[in-house]
């Protein structure tokens, strides 16, 4: 999997997205996030203990990556925004807001984006387990599958088959 992240870097260096490279190789997170996410994907982790940012050429799509997770990122939204406009929305509801709670406890964000429209991709950790989905505003917990795993998710975004601009 290590050659699969390194053939995405290179490519996505060579599209011009702004991609920082980690120092070292290690991996902090949050103790509420690890808590929250307790299936969190190893492949996942394995990505962002070399990648500290990865942003598209627009600057409007970007992979969540540790500071991010860890709310230490320069990016106006949180690592969760879409999760806190879902229940923004269900305002006093709360069997929606339940429901949209342990809908985010078995998807863990890991791009979003704000081009054309508020959208994300995240890894599924409960009904297709490593399977990446994509969800649009305005109702981001109804999701599509987009790929079976991390793996042909990079290599649908390296042969344009996934388009983030």
């Amino acid at each position: 999997m290590k050659r699969q992240y390194n053939e995405f870097i290179n490519w996505a260096n060579e599209n011009g997205w702004n991609i920082v490279l980690k120092s070292q190789y290690q991996l902090y997170l949050d103790d509420s996030l690890v808590t929250r996410y307790k299936g969190f994907p190893f492949e996942y982790e394995e990505f962002m203990k070399m990648v500290k940012q990865c942003i598209t050429p627009s600057e409007k799509t970007w992979f969540i990556c540790e500071d991010e997770y860890n709310n230490k990122s320069d990016i106006a939204f949180k690592w969760n925004e879409f999760e806190l406009l879902s229940l923004d929305a269900a305002g006093d509801d709360d069997e929606w807001k339940s429901e949209i709670t342990i809908w985010w406890d078995k998807h863990l964000p890991i791009l979003m984006s704000v081009d054309n429209g508020y959208s994300f991709y995240a890894i599924d950790l409960a009904d297709n387990i490593g399977s990446i989905v994509q969800g649009y505003e305005p109702e981001f917990e109804e999701v599509e599958i987009v790929a079976q795993n991390l793996e042909e998710f990079f290599e649908l975004i390296m042969s344009n088959k996934i388009k983030l601009l």
